[in-house]
């Protein structure tokens, strides 16, 4: 008689496809994955992953194009493939070239890959990207999405979830979640998961799609923001002097100096954030008026970083934002950052998905869905040896 494996035996394996520094695989990992191959084209980012996950036999990091990376190279009896592909071509700060575009076309590769794979294709794909994907193009790169993973033998499901249900950020992400054995289909009121403007993709009969039945996710934050803010002293020489804080304070709209204004003002310290953005040509700042970062974006230059500005007992202070801070807002507080250096690592954060919405994806519906294909597997198995 053949030896059934237990269901529980090991931790389900996963393919992390465009990795960055490993925030997916932090998130998977606490819902009970294991990630045992990566890839990223980016040294920095793969220096930063190298950093926070110590070497394992068991695990296998390809650095370079994915158009290089060769099924060969693939673990065969992986469980879940997770993409988080370039959002360049598809966010409102990209050309918006959609799917087609040198960056987010990369999602090609990972099509290509998987159905190289064949047979041994994960039973679950996950495809994690902006929002815009939704819009792009009026709608034809989701369903070219969908319809690749289609091809694939995968029914599509498509959730809208923003990391402020956990974090104290607002970050907007679509997540289109494959399987080759879908759970049955809830027709269910749009939900939470699945407003309205992503109900056309259920209502097209020519996508292959289901709606798996989920708990109600966190109601999105209100606050929290300090709890996120590294401590420092009045005087600690990352606070910006009198003459930029000025500069800072001029730019703002009569209606946010007024805002800030009382806010300094008043007792007590609060916290908020700020991008500086252009408006009719002038470059100028924007203060959130609530206890929320914006979100975290890849800082290549000074309009995509984030100031935090503090408020309180007649005073006001700015700064740039911390790496910590930004770890901590992804819900990464405890990342090694001991060899990164600034920039590189408010890149990496900005350029991520938040840890705690890939785990409650991946506690709440991937690894299900997996154990259910597992369970499955050994009804089948006990009946072909019997």
């Amino acid at each position: 008689m053949g030896q059934i494996t237990p269901i529980n035996a090991a931790r389900p394996k996963v393919l992390e496809f465009f990795a960055g520094i490993g925030l997916a695989r932090m998130g998977l990992e606490s819902a009970g994955f294991r990630v045992a191959w990566a890839n990223d084209y980016e040294p920095d980012k793969k220096a930063m992953y190298d950093a926070q996950f110590p070497h394992s036999d068991e695990h296998a990091f390809a650095l370079g194009d994915v158009g290089k990376v060769k099924v060969a190279d693939l673990p065969r009896d992986a469980a879940l493939a997770w993409a988080s592909s370039p959002c360049t071509d598809l966010s409102l700060a990209g050309g918006r070239a959609g799917l087609a575009g040198a960056q987010s076309g990369t999602f090609w590769h990972f099509i290509r890959l998987l159905k190289e794979l064949n047979d041994d294709s994960p039973e679950v794909v996950v495809l994690e990207n902006v929002t815009g994907l939704a819009t792009s193009h009026g709608g034809d790169d989701l369903s070219a999405a969908i319809r690749a993973f289609n091809d694939l033998g995968y029914s599509v499901d498509v959730l809208a979830m923003d990391a402020r249900r956990f974090l104290p950020q607002s970050r907007p992400r679509l997540f289109l979640v494959g399987a080759k054995n879908p759970p049955e289909d809830v027709a269910e009121p749009n939900s939470e998961l699945r407003p309205d403007w992503l109900q056309w993709v259920y209502g097209d009969k020519s996508l292959r799609t289901h709606r798996a039945k989920l708990p109600a996710p966190p109601a999105p934050k209100l606050e929290g923001l300090g709890e996120m803010v590294e401590e420092m002293s009045g005087d600690d020489e990352r606070w910006w002097g009198a003459e930029r804080t000025e500069a800072f304070v001029s730019s703002l709209s009569p209606l946010q100096r007024e805002r800030v204004a009382s806010l300094r003002r008043g007792s007590g310290v609060k916290y908020r954030t700020a991008y500086r953005r252009t408006r009719g040509g002038v470059a100028v700042w924007e203060v959130r008026p609530d206890d929320i970062s914006g979100c975290l974006r890849t800082a290549r230059g000074g309009s995509s970083k984030q100031a935090v500005v503090r408020l309180g007992n007649k005073r006001l202070q700015v700064r740039w934002m911390t790496p910590r801070e930004y770890a901590r807002l992804m819900g990464a507080g405890d990342y090694d950052l001991s060899a990164a250096r600034n920039n590189q690592a408010l890149f990496g954060f900005g350029d991520a998905v938040a840890v705690p919405a890939v785990e409650w994806l991946g506690q709440h519906y991937l690894m299900p869905m997996v154990k259910g294909t597992m369970a499955r597997a050994v009804v089948t198995e006990r009946a072909s040896v019997q």
